[in-house]
């Protein structure tokens, strides 16, 4: 009686312990990683990334580049590593891989796709969760990223000005543009609110300068009308109705 209760003992220690090692033993997919070569690693990964499951692919790709940093497939690893980042929301990793892959390849015959894709990346940055799921039009947001979405498509066309990427490059631009007069227009609207007309007027002006090929001209001109009658400045609001008239005759604020 005594011995089978020890047996019984000893097997529940045993098992603990079986249990134990298997809840602390490397994940399956860790081992099919660990025990496959370069070659089979990056099969794997191409076909992770023609299903859309970029998740597993960039898994796969951050393994293979860390395990062979110098190996045949190591830029185009990068390079889909890239894209599969960008894909699966993993915006910071796209960008550390785009800087660093720009960094030790400047030369590299895709090195403007890299540029290309910082642009892209630092886009979805800019996008808001807010706008996106409840479809609002957050034109009042922050604009550091699309800002630096702008410089990133413009360096792709300054130093690759015949890449097949510059002709889409140039569209995005337009949009971001589009985008950033929009936030100056939101917060001249703001400042109005608030009496705060100078600053109002100013930003007015910004879009006038900066922004002037937008569709964002008008209701820049229009706030500059106002802000300028609110303060009493007839010579500066005169100056902007007659802008407005000659170019945009059918405002309303031209009565």
């Amino acid at each position: 009686m005594i011995r089978t209760k020890t047996t019984r003992i000893l097997l529940s220690i045993t098992l603990a312990a079986l249990i134990s090692a298997c809840s602390s033993s490397p994940d399956d997919e860790d081992l099919v990683l660990a025990n496959k070569g370069a070659e089979s690693l990056y099969e794997d990964a191409k076909n992770a990334m023609k299903i859309g499951n970029y998740s597993n692919a960039a898994t796969i790709l951050s393994a293979l580049d860390s395990r062979y940093p110098f190996g045949p497939y190591s830029n185009q690893v990068q390079l889909d590593l890239i894209y599969s980042y960008y894909k699966s929301g993993k915006y910071d990793e796209a960008l550390a891989t785009i800087d660093r892959f720009t960094r030790l390849n400047p030369n590299h015959s895709d090195v403007d796709y890299a540029y290309y894709m910082r642009g892209l990346v630092n886009m979805e940055f800019d996008k808001n969760f807010f706008q996106d799921f409840f479809d609002m039009d957050r034109a009042d947001r922050d604009t550091t990223k699309a800002k630096e979405a702008f410089k990133d498509f413009e360096n792709l066309i300054g130093k690759f000005p015949e890449s097949k990427y510059a002709a889409d490059a140039k569209k995005r631009m337009v949009f971001i543009k589009d985008r950033l007069a929009r936030y100056e227009i939101a917060i001249a609207r703001y400042y109005i609110k608030r009496e705060a007309y100078i600053a109002a007027a100013n930003r007015g002006q910004y879009v006038l300068e900066y922004f002037s090929d937008t569709v964002h001209v008008q209701e820049a001109l229009e706030i500059m009308v106002e802000c300028y009658d609110s303060l009493g400045l007839d010579e500066l609001k005169n100056n902007a109705l007659e802008t407005l008239r000659i170019n945009y005759p059918n405002s309303d604020v031209l009565g």
